[in-house]
Formats: structure tokens, sequence, C-alpha cells
């Protein structure tokens, strides 16, 4: 099972658009995929058009208030489930606090399951969720915006992964980092993944994730861009990724 933590401590980089159209693509390779709505903004939950307004989400399994099944939700799309989130979630890490173990507390729920794949959408913020979703995965993909003040925050993330990897996580791997909203006109989208190329070498991957006007109103349609519009560039891009994470994490 191969579980991935999606994360950028800094907001609006795709991280959720990348959590919901790999999952989209695997299943449609016949893979079985699980979301985990890790954000208390349960943004991978509305964009699947699922109402936040629900009492079985990562907020209940993270403190052990029903079992994890219990909390699957079906999506449309063969293959592929999803665990919602909503402002709840914003409390458990006070309520964790003080509890013995409480960054192990995700990776004890997710242990039982039986998934392909499962995508943990993290909040954009080094916090004990954050945490919990590292402690939890063996793969660490990292989303960053070709723009500018991209690289800003990515030594600090890597030095919570090797910590993380260090202590509660041995397994933990860097799974690569994805160019997104990758704009071909600009020199300065050209010049942020020579920058990363020169910091994480081949670790990024091959496909850039373009500016795509499809891509970006999927989620008021409550789909992924495979269902919304398949033909599209961000449709094109997020297919010829999902095929590299799959022989990455197959290699």
């Amino acid at each position: 099972m191969h579980i991935i933590a999606i994360l950028n401590q800094k907001g609006g980089v795709g991280k959720t658009t990348t959590t919901i159209n790999l999952a989209a693509y695997l299943a449609k390779s016949g893979k079985n995929v699980l979301i985990v709505d890790f954000d208390p903004q349960g943004n991978a939950t509305s964009g699947l058009g699922i109402d936040k307004k629900n009492d079985k989400t990562t907020y209940q399994v993270l403190l052990g208030l029903i079992p994890i099944e219990k909390a699957v939700l079906v999506s449309s799309i063969k293959g592929m489930s999803i665990i919602p989130s909503n402002n709840d979630l914003a409390a458990a890490e006070l309520e964790l606090k003080d509890q013995p173990n409480r960054e192990n507390k995700l990776k004890q729920q997710l242990s039982d399951l039986k998934y392909d794949f499962i995508l943990i959408d993290c909040p954009p913020s080094l916090s004990l969720l954050t945490i919990n979703a590292l402690t939890a995965a063996n793969w660490l993909l990292v989303p960053v915006q070709a723009e500018y003040y991209a690289m800003e925050g990515l030594g600090q993330l890597m030095d919570v992964f090797q910590r993380v990897k260090q202590s509660t996580n041995p397994d933990l791997n860097l799974l690569g980092v994805l160019v997104t909203m990758y704009d071909s006109r600009t020199s300065l989208a050209e010049q942020v993944v020579a920058e990363l190329q020169k910091y994480f070498g081949i670790a990024v991957f091959e496909t850039l994730i373009p500016r795509n006007v499809r891509l970006a109103e999927a989620p008021s349609y409550g789909k992924p861009v495979s269902e919304h519009d398949k033909w599209s560039k961000g449709a094109r891009a997020y297919k010829q990724f999902t095929k590299e994470v799959i022989e990455r994490v197959e290699d």
C-alpha cells in the first residue's frame, strides 16, 4: 500500500487539485484509491461535490470516535473513495495535544485499510496534523507553483521531512516535487523550474502542470478534470504525471 502525503505549507500551490486529479487517474488506471481529506478547509471534500456538513469525517476518525470504515464515502469514479473533512478537524490539534503517541494517531487508523494508494491532502501548515500525515505516509509529494517566492519555505519543509524520517517514520521517502501553475510564456516559470532542479535534482517530475482554466473550474463542478474536460491541457498533464508516479513507486 502506497500512502502519499501531499504537502506544501504554502497555500494556493495546487495541493488539493493534485490530490483529486492524481486519485482520479490512479483509479482510472485500475488502482483502488482513498483520499484522506486532512485539511480543516475541506477543499478535497467540496472539490468532489461532497457536503462538508458531516459527522463522519477525519476528525472523528483521528480521535477514535468512529471506526474508519464508517467515514469512507465512495465517489462517482470507480475505484476512488474519500474520507471527508470540515472545520471540526481544526480542534483536533488541541484535543490531541496531551495524548500519548499523538503523532501516530492517523497511522494507527490507516493501518488496517486495504487500498493500492492512500493520498493524504495535508493542511497548508507545519502542524501536528502535518506530522501525523508524514508519520502515516511512506511518500511525500510536494507541489510547488512556478511563481516568485516558490522556493520560500521549502527548506523548512525538508527539515521537517528529515526530522520525521529520523524520529517517527524511517520509511518516509521523497516521491518528488511537482511544478504546478506553469506558464511557458514567462521566463520566470522557467527560472523556477531550473532552481528546483538545481535544489532537488531528479526528484522534480518531468511533467509540468500548466495554468489551465478547465483545471481551475473543475472543483466548482465537484469533479476531477478527467470528468470535467478530459481533453484539456490540465487533464492531459495530470494523466502523464500519474504515469510518472506509478513508475516511481513501483520502481
